[in-house]
């Protein structure tokens, strides 16, 4: 069989500061020692990476380092880690290998040596290059610290994202456009654009600002699609803008429902094997992930996707590019005849929340700003 392109995700669960708005796997330092848990939480994700065994010997088309805070770790860190993933599998001739980054943790050495050891693209979580904002959030950096980590990210790696966030408490029109005339003066080629949510388990959800309300957001979001599209940014996808060519290569690889090793703890996995698909997750505690790797034993649980497993989350990524997918996609990747979901498909039509033509589904316009709703059609029991 044809396997779909595999991509590799690798968690590095520790920040300085757990945001109020994070349902991230993410930890707090506090008074844990970062060089004694950088070193043991390496050699258990060597472990990890030396468990899999792929057959055929399948190659790598993206690494994204995600957290937490990768950018606490070392270059040496990443340098082991991108070299024993080369040894293990075969890395594409132009494997995109993202870091995230944290302006709070900004270190013009780390930088570069992020670049030297073979990372091309920064992601940044500058979130508003306001100061207010940045506070309510509860941020480590301010505005002008992300200002000069994002120049200098542009000036190093090929790509660079800069992630913002919109609907703040108290955020205007004036605020949302000053914060994307700042990312613009960076001359960066990609733009996630985030909506402040109240999730369960955070300190928001507990002690919940006031945002602005559906009305408002939507104004803010027309804006930022309007401003953007002016500047040459697509929007390619629910939270993304990208100049030409500048597309997230790793998050397509989601999107398109391709295959991804999750490593670290927490990470999840999605693996396609002999015509049967499987989903993984890591033990989600760092401390539990590192003592379980100790005896080579890194899942807490896996499944096999189901038919109605497999076309829920088909949809539920597919349906997140404005362009949508072609319908061959949708038989390559699950396995399934597109005719599984010829029901859910008319009543979607019958609701103008996307178009099927020439082989194609996408979203239409109605469908992108109600997508919650478009995706509730084809959850099945």
């Amino acid at each position: 069989m044809q396997y779909p392109p595999l991509s590799v995700y690798v968690h590095i669960p520790w920040c300085i500061h757990k945001c109020p708005y994070c349902d991230f796997n993410s930890h707090e330092f506090k008074d844990q020692n970062l060089q004694n848990n950088e070193e043991a939480y390496t050699n258990a994700l060597v472990k990890q990476i030396d468990n899999y065994n792929l057959e055929p010997k399948r190659s790598i088309h993206s690494i994204f380092f995600g957290g937490g805070t990768p950018s606490l770790f070392s270059p040496k860190t990443f340098d082991s880690l991108i070299n024993k993933l080369e040894k293990t599998f075969r890395l594409d001739k132009n494997c995109e290998i993202t870091i995230e980054a944290n302006p709070g943790t900004f270190d013009k050495k780390h930088f570069y040596g992020y670049k030297d050891v073979g990372i091309n693209r920064m992601s940044l979580g500058v979130q508003s290059f306001n100061h207010n904002h940045l506070k309510k959030l509860e941020r480590i950096h301010n505005p002008e610290e992300a200002f000069n980590a994002a120049n200098l990210a542009v000036e190093i790696f090929d790509k660079v994202n800069i992630d913002l966030m919109f609907a703040l408490p108290n955020q205007t029109l004036k605020d949302v456009k000053n914060d994307i005339t700042r990312a613009l003066e960076v001359g960066t080629s990609h733009i996630s654009y985030y909506h402040l949510t109240i999730e369960p388990n955070t300190l928001f959800y507990k002690f919940p600002p006031k945002l602005p309300d559906e009305e408002k957001s939507a104004e803010i979001f027309d804006l930022i699609t309007e401003e953007l599209n002016a500047a040459q940014f697509a929007h390619y996808e629910t939270s993304a803008y990208a100049k030409k060519d500048n597309q997230c290569l790793h998050n397509l690889n989601y999107w398109n429902f391709g295959d991804y090793l999750g490593i670290g703890a927490g990470a999840h996995s999605k693996l396609s094997y002999e015509g049967k698909i499987f989903r993984r997750s890591c033990f989600k505690n760092p401390r539990d992930y590192i003592k379980n790797a100790n005896s080579h034993n890194f899942y807490d649980d896996e499944k096999l996707l189901s038919a109605n497993d497999l076309t829920f989350e088909f949809m539920m990524n597919a349906l997140r590019l404005n362009n949508g997918f072609n319908q061959s996609l949708f038989e390559q990747r699950t396995n399934l005849p597109i005719s599984i979901i010829d029901k859910e498909l008319n009543l979607a039509k019958d609701k103008k929340l996307i178009i099927q033509k020439n082989g194609r589904i996408k979203p239409t316009l109605l469908g992108q700003n109600f997508l919650n709703e478009l995706l509730q059609i084809f959850l099945k029991d």
